[in-house]
C-alpha cells in the first residue's frame, strides 16, 4: 500500500470517527434537553398552579394583619410571614457557622479518623426524616423548658440546615485547585489565611448555592415547626412563647372545610415561594454585584497606576 492510499484511508476513518461522534453529540444533546424539559414541567405547572390560585387573595390586610375567626375569610396572615422570617434568620445564625466550619474542617483537615466519623455522621443525618428532629427538638428543649419556644424551633431547623451546608461546603472547597493552595504555600503563608483569604474566596459561589439550598429546604418545614413552635395568632412577642409561620399556617388552613380558609392557604403558599425567592435573588445579587465592583475597582486602580 502505498503512502498515499494510506493518507486516504486515514482520512476516510477519520471522517467517519467525526461523524460518528457528531451523531452521538446530537444524541446527547436532544436527551438532556429533553430531560430539563420533563423536569420544569411539573416545577412551572405548581408555580402556575399556587400563582392562579393564591394572586385573588393577595392584599394589604391580607399580608398585614392578624387571622380573623375560623371560616369566616377575615383577617390575614402578617404573624406567619413575621414568624417566617424570623425562623429562618434565626435557623441561619445557628446552622450556617456550624454547616461552614465543620465543611472547611472535612475538606482542609479531613484526612484522618475523626473527619471520616463526621462525614459518615454528616451523610446520614442529612437523611433524617424532619419529624424525628423535631421530635429530638420536642424531648431536648421544650419537655425541658416547659413550653414551646421560638428558640425549639430554630434548634429544629438548625439540625435540618448545618448536614447540607456543611456537604456543600467541603466538595466546594475540594473543587480549588491544588495550586492555589501550593501558591499561597509558596508565599510563606500560614494554612488558615490560605484556607480563608484564598481557598474559601475561591469556592465562594458554590458555598453560597448550598447555604441558599439549605435555607430553601427549611422555608418549606412544617413537621418540627409543630412539635417546637405550635402555631400562633398573634404577632412576635417573645422567644419563650408560640409563634406562626407560613409553613405551619398552610397546614392549619389545607385542613379546613371552608373555601374562604382554602384561598387563605393558597395565597400563603404563594407569599411563602415569592419569600425563597426573593431570598434566594437577593443573596446572588449582593455577592454578584459585590464581585462586579471588585473586579472594577482593582481595574481602575491598575489604571491609575498605569497612568502614573
Amino acid at each position: 500500500m502505498t503512502t498515499n492510499e494510506r493518507r486516504q484511508e486515514y482520512r476516510t476513518l477519520f471522517k467517519q470517527n467525526v461523524k460518528n461522534r457528531l451523531l452521538v453529540d446530537k444524541v446527547v444533546r436532544i436527551v438532556v434537553f429533553s430531560c430539563v424539559i420533563i423536569a420544569l414541567i411539573p416545577l412551572c405547572s405548581i408555580l402556575v398552579e399556587v400563582f392562579k390560585n393564591g394572586i385573588s387573595a393577595m392584599s394589604y390586610e391580607f399580608l398585614t394583619t392578624v387571622p380573623g375567626a375560623v371560616g369566616s375569610g377575615e383577617g390575614g396572615i402578617g404573624p406567619a410571614i413575621q414568624g417566617t422570617l424570623i425562623i429562618i434568620g434565626l435557623s441561619s445564625l445557628i446552622g450556617i457557622p456550624i454547616g461552614v466550619m465543620s465543611g472547611i474542617y472535612l475538606s482542609e483537615y479531613g484526612d484522618n479518623k475523626l473527619a471520616r466519623s463526621v462525614r459518615f455522621f454528616n451523610d446520614v443525618f442529612m437523611e433524617f426524616p424532619s419529624i424525628v428532629l423535631g421530635i429530638f427538638a420536642f424531648l431536648v428543649i421544650v419537655l425541658v423548658l416547659g413550653h414551646f419556644s421560638v428558640w425549639a424551633g430554630a434548634f429544629a431547623l438548625s439540625l435540618i440546615m448545618f448536614p447540607i451546608v456543611a456537604r456543600t461546603t467541603e466538595e466546594s472547597l475540594k473543587m480549588v485547585p491544588i495550586t492555589y493552595r501550593e501558591a499561597g504555600t509558596a508565599l510563606g503563608l500560614k494554612k488558615w489565611v490560605i484556607t480563608f483569604r484564598i481557598v474559601i474566596t475561591a469556592a465562594k459561589s458554590g458555598m453560597i448555592t448550598g447555604i441558599l439550598l439549605s435555607v430553601s429546604r427549611i422555608g418549606g418545614e412544617t413537621a418540627p415547626l409543630i412539635m417546637t413552635i405550635l402555631g400562633s395568632s398573634q404577632f412576635f412577642r417573645s422567644m419563650d412563647v408560640p409563634m406562626d409561620a407560613l409553613p405551619l399556617n398552610i397546614y392549619k388552613l389545607s385542613q379546613l372545610p371552608y373555601d374562604s380558609a382554602q384561598l387563605q392557604g393558597w395565597g400563603s403558599a404563594l407569599v411563602l415561594i415569592i419569600i425563597i425567592l426573593g431570598i434566594n435573588l437577593s443573596v446572588r445579587y449582593y455577592f454578584a454585584n459585590k464581585t462586579i465592583n471588585g473586579v472594577l475597582g482593582k481595574l481602575i486602580k491598575q489604571g491609575v497606576l498605569n497612568k502614573k
